[in-house]
């Protein structure tokens, strides 16, 4: 399953790129974030890899996401892993007129058959839940709100 979306966000990319580059900050913009854990010497490089835990309603989600390009402040593709999905996400940033264009490509891998089936019949949930995240993020950076004030 492939879809993607895009949002403009009112910041220069600069300042943009480092609001999202600071992994301390992703608590204020992905909602259920409750822990994360870095896995590499080098963090936020190329191969570098890093454990999320979540929860989602009574549900705990724990993922790997691993950096496989970084070529900032263009674009940066991660993947993230957890049972049964392997999400390959392409980011890509541009600069206009002082705002940040952000396009986010999504492809999602199933195994199983639970989660191929999930991915059949629920593809809006999966785009509906990147955009949320997206639009926190604007929240979190032009605002300064927080999911957790909310």
């Amino acid at each position: 399953m492939k879809y993607s979306n895009e949002i403009v966000v009112d910041l220069p990319r600069a300042e943009f790129i480092q609001k999202m580059d600071d992994p301390e900050n992703m608590k204020h913009w992905q909602r259920g974030l409750m822990a994360y854990e870095q896995l590499s010497q080098t963090p936020g490089q190329e191969g570098s890899r890093m454990s999320l835990s979540y929860q989602m309603g009574k549900r705990k989600m724990e993922m790997v996401e691993t950096i496989i390009k970084r070529k900032l402040p263009e674009e940066m593709h991660t993947t993230y892993d957890t049972k049964g999905v392997h999400n390959i996400q392409k980011n890509y940033f541009r600069e206009e007129n002082g705002k940040t264009r952000w396009i986010s490509e999504s492809e999602f891998q199933f195994s199983g058959f639970g989660m191929k089936l999930m991915g059949l019949l629920m593809p809006g949930a999966f785009k509906k839940q990147s955009l949320k995240y997206m639009e926190d993020f604007k929240n979190f950076a032009e605002k300064g709100i927080s999911v957790l004030d909310q």
